[in-house]
């Protein structure tokens, strides 16, 4: 099978350098151009990790940057040509997305990290696991913008966990309702501006500015329906407390649920278990062997030896257990990786899927 050739824009920061890490010896796909800021631009890509003042190699991935990417010439993002490319992967602020994705997508497949169209009727979140099947919406999202290509933004990182753990829920006993409190990784605030060392080091940091509205209104749009040619989101309450902790990768979330039939852990622990099996006979690269790994263990999931699960695809899950709080309450602890299932390697398994699917 031909390989799809694609851009990585945002390609020295952090969710960018991950793209570039999945993307450099991938069975699907293979680098073409690399887009960065005007700083960047002009320069090999090994060149532009490089800080101009100390010398120090930027990199955040695992391993060294890969040889396949480091000889690219890195291209200033708002002037990147698309000839040659078939897919953009877009890794940049929301800001700098919202004026550069539309011109992106009127020729070329757009699939972003960034919140910039996040919540446009029109345009669908796509989660393995979760809302695949959304995906229905693309063509007439093509047709209302008018575009040859399209926007398929990744929902925001805090969101993945919980929505891929309330997908089996929903389904098989209804939510009503949602508590969730997380304790996020620093490198979801990015390298710049980020959160400083002497912020994060010995403490929590209580608040995260749009995060918890975030969480809310995402969950609903990833778990409705499409109906009339656009997602319909579902309605149950969502609670949110977003903290930034010190721990440098993995999501930790405490969630609560209200569901609408009674279920027991053992029953939750089944249905978790079970979710995204359906994906397995796609063949998708990314897709990890299990979606949602559940751990008997009471001191399990924690970040740092369950955020690389699946190779950070696998949203780890313990402590199911009765909320008292709730007629039919259930709750538990997740850990998801956010720069990896929640960021480029979430994206790029989203593209798979379209791949396979004939809309890529």
């Amino acid at each position: 099978m031909t390989k799809k050739r694609a851009a990585i824009v945002g390609a020295t920061g952090i969710a960018g350098q991950q793209f570039v890490s999945a993307l450099a010896s991938h069975p699907l796909f293979r680098i073409t151009r690399l887009g960065a800021s005007a700083r960047s631009a002009g320069k090999k890509y090994v060149d532009a990790l490089k800080d101009e003042s100390s010398g120090q190699m930027r990199w955040w991935a695992e391993g060294p940057p890969p040889e396949a990417a480091n000889s690219i010439v890195v291209d200033e993002a708002s002037r990147m040509s698309l000839k040659n490319v078939d897919v953009v992967f877009s890794a940049v602020e929301s800001d700098v997305a919202a004026e550069l994705e539309p011109q992106y997508a009127r020729t070329t497949p757009v699939l972003s990290t960034a919140s910039a169209y996040r919540y446009e009727d029109d345009i669908p979140l796509l989660l393995a696991g979760v809302s695949l099947e959304h995906a229905s919406l693309v063509k007439r999202h093509q047709k209302f913008r008018g575009w040859k290509g399209y926007i398929l933004p990744q929902p925001n990182c805090t969101v993945i966990g919980l929505a891929i753990t309330l997908r089996p829920l929903h389904d098989a006993f209804g939510v009503k309702r949602v508590s969730v409190v997380s304790m996020q990784g620093i490198s979801g605030a990015g390298r710049s501006p980020g959160v400083s060392a002497l912020d994060a080091i010995d403490n929590i940091i209580p608040f995260i500015p749009k995060e918890e509205e975030k969480v809310a209104l995402e969950a609903n749009k990833l778990l409705g329906k499409v109906s009339a040619g656009r997602v319909v989101p579902a309605t149950f309450k969502v609670s949110a407390t977003c903290t930034r902790a010190s721990v440098i990768e993995g999501h930790t979330e405490a969630v609560s649920v209200e569901l609408e039939k009674k279920a027991t852990p053992a029953q939750v622990a089944k249905v978790m278990s079970a979710s995204g099996r359906a994906l397995q006979k796609l063949d998708l690269p990314s897709m990890p062997e299990q979606l949602i790994e559940v751990h008997e263990d009471p001191f399990r999931p924690q970040p740092r030896l369950d955020r690389d699960a699946g190779d950070g695809m696998t949203t780890s899950v313990g402590r199911i257990r009765p909320e008292p709080l709730y007629r039919n309450g259930i709750k538990y602890l997740l850990v998801s990786h956010n720069t990896k299932m929640g960021a480029a390697k979430g994206s790029i398994l989203v593209a798979e899927y379209l791949m396979r699917k004939g809309l890529l």
